[in-house]
């Protein structure tokens, strides 16, 4: 899906002018990348929307700058802190024969048939919700699929059991194929259940022998009071 972004040159900078700026409904940004920082403003309704959409964090944008139009990435954006305002923007420019490294999000799929969910009332646990990815421009997935569909109780999906799209590689450091992606595991309140129905079993066992305690104490301290009695005749 094409998102594309129109944007204007803006020559004031500082505080005072980025203020004058977001009064008149426009956003003060930058783009950087191959060639000269490029100072722009941009339309603040229309950005607000679009930060909304996922594909737009995730995507090659075609940001139109009066006229002229190129290829960039959201790179950083601020927000007011308690007003919905967007305070600054940033894009990064692409060329197609440079790979680009992006978070994109991770969609999951098929939960509901999974083994340890289905069979066994077990629960997904998202360990990651979105992953580090390298790959040239062109190749730039909106997101990456993990299906669920054979996760068994206990077991995890690893970054290694992904299906990435031709040309996409997972970057990160380490060891990064063996990252746990999601797992399944027992509700808590199945756990806190079991474990409250173990104490009250152990409990109920344990009765019967504080109970048969006391009597044979009684039982030991009979013969002992015999003897006392028979030296007093």
């Amino acid at each position: 899906m094409k998102i594309e972004v129109s944007a204007t040159f803006r020559k004031a900078q500082g505080t005072g002018a980025s203020r004058r700026l977001r009064k008149t409904g426009r956003v003060p940004g930058i783009i950087y990348g191959d060639g000269e920082p490029t100072l722009i403003d941009v339309d603040h309704n229309n950005l607000y929307h679009n930060l909304r959409k996922e594909s737009f964090h995730a995507s090659i944008l075609t940001l139109e700058l009066d006229g002229k139009k190129e290829q960039v990435l959201l790179r950083d954006f601020q927000m007011h802190p308690f007003r919905q305002q967007v305070q600054h923007i940033d894009f990064q420019r692409v060329s197609k024969d440079k790979k680009v490294h992006m978070k994109v999000p991770l969609h999951f799929i098929n939960a509901d048939i999974a083994p340890g969910v289905k069979v066994n009332g077990g629960i997904i646990s998202h360990v990651m919700n979105d992953l580090n990815i390298a790959c040239l421009p062109d190749d730039l997935p909106e997101f990456v699929e993990v299906d669920l569909a054979s996760l068994a109780m206990g077991h995890s999906i690893h970054v290694s059991d992904l299906k990435l799209p031709k040309g996409v590689t997972a970057a990160g450091h380490g060891h990064i194929g063996d990252a746990v992606v999601a797992t399944v595991q027992i509700p808590r309140g199945a756990v806190e259940a079991e474990a409250a129905a173990a104490a009250e079993a152990a409990a109920a066992a344990a009765a019967p022998a504080a109970g048969a305690a006391p009597a044979a104490a009684k039982s030991a301290a009979k013969p002992a009071a015999k003897p006392a009695a028979e030296a007093k005749k």
